[in-house]
């Protein structure tokens, strides 16, 4: 599988509690954070969710 860093870039304050959680299920904890993880169908679909919220780099 391929690798994806994924760069959390807004914050989540005022957001949805699901949203929130999918944010700290990806191992975010602070802004400007980035992470990195394979590219599996659950990983990609929480991208999807909060995207607006991250920059994704392959």
């Amino acid at each position: 599988m391929s690798k994806i860093k994924i760069t959390y870039i807004n914050s989540a304050i005022d957001r949805k509690y699901d949203q929130k959680a999918t944010i700290k299920a990806l191992g975010f904890t602070k802004l400007n954070q980035t992470v990195e993880h394979e590219a599996t169908p659950q990983i990609l679909g929480m991208v999807k969710k909060v995207g607006h919220l991250l920059k994704v780099v392959n």
